[in-house]
Parts: structure tokens; C-alpha cells; sequence
């Protein structure tokens, strides 16, 4: 009977710090997810689309003022630029507005696309031309050179100036594939900055260019097209169709440091805040998505 006893004291023992092994097992896991986020010096180096930029921008300032231990840096030059040097392994991140795949001389295939927000894009003009809204086919016109003068759209007697961006902006491209309809633009002053082709259009008579909606102010005017105004709301559901992804590239997967940035871009807190702040959409509220083909399809 004694030793039937002692057994089952024993046994319960035993239970018992099992029992207390498993929830300091689980008590550590939870403490090394916390601490994921590496406490050791991180440099990371973000180049690429201006269209992109300020948002980036905005997100690291947060989020290196919550780890002090990372030195971001964001640069523009655009998407042709930030693709380039991500694949060539020259920095961390490349930004861009369009997807690798249409860009030439990039294999995509070595890239991973992390998608932050949609951006809609959109021609502004300078504010005293006297025109609000234009036809698609009458933007196609001015952009090819086919109109020349703003009285030819019920606007000013005044000769059209355009603005264009270089062949490598993502801007530009996404300007063309969606609100061009494939045509290329004529040759004209070129501005690789989004906030000098602001200036430079608000400040020149009968001045068109186009601009993402996170830089689009009431120094200039954004034109209507085809009667839809260029808002989120349009863009969400492809009413209006000069938008695209915002892509945030990296040379194959990222390592955890990089990654944990990435995924702070995703985080509730930047998406309903930053990214809605600065005239951007995050990819939530979009009603469509697009491929890189170009095919719609419902959410």
C-alpha cells in the first residue's frame, strides 16, 4: 500500500514539472516573436519612383523613431533607376510604380514584389489655360502633338506646353499605357521630379503635364477626363484608370531586418494613416485588381 503510494506522489510530481516545462517553452516562444526585430544595426537603401517616395518617406521617419537601431534611406530617380540597382544588388529596395516584368533589361524573376499602396495618376495643367475637363482622345491629341493650342478645347487662345518625364519614370509609363492608350509622347522638356514638374506647371502659361494624386495641390488644375475626376474613389473601383501599384522590390526574399520594414508598411497604422494622408490608396479599398497584363478583375 506504502509503495503504491510513493508511486503516485511521484507520477505527480512528474506531471507537474511537465507541466511547468511546456509553459516556459511557451512563455519563450512568445518572448522571441517579440523580439524578431534585430536590436543590431540595420542600414537599409531605398531608391526609385518619386511618385512613391513620400510615402516611403514618411513611413520610415516612423518607424526609425520606434527602432532606433535603423538608418533608412529614401531616394528618387525613378522606377527604371530603382529597378535597375535592386536587381544589380546596389541597394536594398527598388521603388516603382510599374511591374518589373515591363520593364526591359530587368529579370523579373530574380525580384520580389512587395506591394505598399495604389497610386492614381492624373494631368494637371496651369491654371489660367480655361479648361477643366478633356476627352481621353483630346488628352491622346495634346500628349502626340496633334493640338497645339488650348482655344482648340474651349480654353484660352494660348499655345500648349508640355511637360513630360524621362523614358526610365514609372510615371510616365503608367501615364502612357492607361491614359494614352499605349501612344508615346512627343518630344518635349523632360523632368525626372515630381515636385519641380508641380512647379514648373504652375508657374509656365499653357503648361500640361500629369502628376500622382499625392503630389496634386491647388497651385494647379487637374483635369477631368472624359467627365470622371481623378479621386481614390474612382480609382478603387477603375472608374478612373490611370492608377497603378505601388511596388517595393527586393533581390530575391528579403532577410528579417528588411522585411520587418516591409511589413510595417503593411501594418494598419500606416495604411489607414499615411498612406490615406498623403493621397495615396491602400490596397484594401481596392474593388478591382489588375495584373501586369493589364486584366480587371473583381474583388
Amino acid at each position: 500500500m506504502k509503495k503504491r503510494l510513493f508511486t503516485g506522489i511521484i507520477l505527480s510530481l512528474g506531471l507537474v514539472m511537465a507541466g511547468c516545462g511546456n509553459q516556459g517553452a511557451a512563455t519563450d516562444s512568445s518572448s522571441t516573436s517579440k523580439e524578431s526585430i534585430s536590436t543590431q544595426p540595420v542600414k537599409i537603401v531605398a531608391v526609385g519612383s518619386t511618385a512613391l517616395q513620400p510615402l516611403v518617406d514618411a513611413a520610415k521617419d516612423q518607424f526609425v523613431a520606434e527602432h532606433t537601431n535603423y538608418t533608412i534611406s529614401v531616394q528618387g530617380g525613378g522606377s527604371g533607376t530603382g529597378l535597375s540597382q535592386v536587381a544589380d544588388g546596389a541597394v536594398t529596395i527598388g521603388n516603382s510604380d510599374v511591374f518589373a516584368e515591363e520593364k526591359s533589361g530587368i529579370d523579373a524573376s530574380k525580384l520580389v514584389d512587395h506591394r505598399v499602396a495604389v497610386v492614381g495618376m492624373g494631368p494637371v495643367v496651369n491654371k489660367d489655360v480655361g479648361v477643366k475637363n478633356i476627352s481621353k482622345q483630346e488628352l491622346i491629341d495634346i500628349f502626340t502633338g496633334k493640338t497645339t493650342n488650348w482655344k482648340d478645347l474651349g480654353g484660352k487662345d494660348q499655345e500648349i506646353a508640355v511637360i513630360n518625364r524621362p523614358s526610365g519614370s514609372g510615371t510616365r509609363a503608367t501615364f502612357e499605357k492607361w491614359g494614352l492608350d499605349g501612344a508615346t509622347a512627343v518630344q518635349s522638356q523632360e523632368q525626372d521630379s515630381s515636385g519641380t514638374v508641380r512647379q514648373i506647371v504652375s508657374q509656365t502659361p499653357g503648361a500640361i503635364s500629369y502628376l500622382a494624386f499625392s503630389y496634386m495641390d491647388d497651385s494647379t488644375t487637374a483635369l477631368s477626363v472624359d467627365d470622371v475626376k481623378p479621386t481614390e474613389e474612382n480609382v478603387a473601383d477603375n472608374s478612373w484608370k490611370i492608377w497603378s501599384y505601388e511596388h517595393m522590390y527586393t533581390k530575391g526574399e528579403p532577410d528579417a531586418d528588411v522585411k520587418a520594414f516591409l511589413d510595417y508598411m503593411l501594418e494598419d497604422d500606416v495604411q489607414n494613416g499615411v498612406v490615406k494622408e498623403l493621397g495615396y490608396l491602400p490596397i484594401t479599398e481596392m474593388k478591382v485588381d489588375r495584373d501586369v497584363s493589364g486584366t480587371i478583375t473583381n474583388k
